[in-house]
């Protein structure tokens, strides 16, 4: 990549990555800092976590075609002062339903889509997936600092100085996109990036799509569920005061994340994406079934913790690379924008049913539920088709009238290793389904355009 390609990649993870900072910072804590908030029910302490889902879900493919607009950096701007307001809302509350209130505020301010938008007018075609990589990084990175993290912050300055840090991260962001963020020569419509409100049909008709769809929401809506008890598990359970959370969380994290390594390297390099992918939603399933009876020792709660979060990690990193295979060449933007409003709906879910779980069912129905769910999901997934192990691949060929485009098209799809190709003559760009293993790059770059 290039100075300007590399910098935009560093400056966008940055904001994205203090954005989800600060969302993921109350997870380990915020249920014990609840207790003493008025008005509080469990239920309502499910619902304070997964507000932010609900809001952030109906609103990302809005501003993400707002700033088609209006430009992707005062959507970007207007979305981080909207989760700045959240969070002080959130602070300033001594009320549940005031930390309810600031929380789908901090939802509101959904940047994902504009965010993928402007890194897709900084770069070229063929860097867009490693700035796509690079966010998709940096978002994993902040969720493991920020359960670890949290603890530390919390026995520092507590849950409403976590909220006022997430005002200030949310300030920096803002900084960065004025400052550091490249300004591009002009801002298009990438297909490849954002989501057609035209294709919305194909994706939602798309049983394998939906398949993925529904597992990131159950996988979110876990991770939200699951989290309503863990910190009361430790605390209450275990007597580990909130302060030292930090030190279960930290030795778990590493080691998953070194852990579900090498299980990425076979679904990927070996082509065995599906048996890893079924058996990673089945090991969360056992960690969860482990939780609800091994919850009250230390031992038995870290080595679950560890399954799950070994099995989370694998799960949460081979379903966007699902997804980009099986969306059709021209729908990978559409695809993963229903993928990622899923997604935060899961995480509003979890919050919601959990919440009331907990309330009838105690610590070990929440469990139960997680892992009901994980068996759901287990059943879905396995009616999976096998995937295609190809990748996406964009290529400027200039704009053209119909005819040469469908001409264009049959001559991309005579190319070994090219398994699907859409061309959008209006774009003049060609959105191709590559096998990285088959394809002559080289025969790829006598359709391109001469710029």
């Amino acid at each position: 990549m290039s100075a300007t390609e590399s910098r935009a990649a560093i400056s966008l993870a940055g904001i994205f990555s203090l954005r989800m900072l600060g969302l993921f910072l109350i997870l380990p804590v915020f249920a014990l800092y609840a207790e003493n908030l008025d008005g509080v029910t469990p239920q309502l302490i499910g619902v304070a976590i997964g507000a932010y889902g609900l809001t952030q879900a109906l609103l990302q493919i809005p501003f993400g075609m707002l700033s088609d607009r209006i430009g992707r950096k005062p959507v970007i701007i207007g979305g981080l002062l909207i989760f700045a307001l959240g969070s002080v809302i959130a602070a300033m509350s001594d009320s549940i339903w005031g930390v309810i209130l600031g929380r789908a505020i901090q939802g509101s301010g959904a940047i994902a889509a504009a965010v993928m938008a402007l890194a897709a007018d900084l770069t070229r075609e063929q860097y867009r997936l490693r700035i796509m990589a690079v966010i998709g990084i940096s978002i994993g990175v902040a969720f493991a600092i920020a359960l670890v993290l949290g603890p530390i912050l919390n026995s520092l300055i507590g849950v409403k100085g976590i909220f006022w840090l997430t005002a200030v991260l949310a300030i920096s962001g803002i900084y960065i996109t004025i400052v550091l963020v490249p300004n591009p020569e002009r801002s298009t419509f990438h297909r490849d990036a954002e989501p057609v409100p035209a294709l919305f049909g194909r994706v939602l008709t798309n049983a394998n799509l939906l398949r993925l769809d529904a597992g990131i929401l159950i996988l979110h809506m876990i991770l939200t569920s699951v989290f309503i008890v863990v910190p009361f598990a430790l605390r209450d359970a275990i007597g580990l005061t909130s302060d030292h959370h930090w030190m279960v969380y930290l030795p778990v994290l590493l080691l998953a994340m070194v852990m579900m390594i090498p299980f990425v390297v076979i679904a990927e390099k070996r082509r065995q994406m599906k048996p890893v992918f079924l058996a990673g939603v089945a090991a969360l399933m056992l960690s969860l079934l482990g939780f609800s009876q091994f919850y009250q020792s230390l031992v038995g709660l870290s080595l679950m913790l560890f399954l799950f979060f070994t099995a989370f990690n694998l799960l949460e990193a081979t379903l966007p690379s699902l997804i980009a295979k099986v969306a059709p060449a021209d729908s990978k933007g559409t695809a993963m924008g229903v993928y990622s409003t899923s997604q935060f709906m899961g995480a509003f879910l979890g919050g919601v049913v959990g919440g009331w779980i907990y309330t009838h069912h105690d610590m070990p129905g929440v469990f139960l539920f997680a892992a009901l769910a994980a068996l759901v999901w287990l059943i879905i997934a396995s009616g999976m088709a096998q995937p295609s192990y190809v990748s996406s691949h964009v290529l400027r060929v200039g704009a053209m009238d119909e005819a040469q485009a469908s001409e264009l098209r049959a001559a991309l799809l005579d190319i070994a290793g090219v398994a699907d190709a859409a061309v959008d003559e209006v774009e003049g760009m060609a959105y191709l389904k590559i096998d990285p293993q088959v394809i002559d790059l080289t025969k790829l770059d006598q359709f391109a355009e001469v710029s």
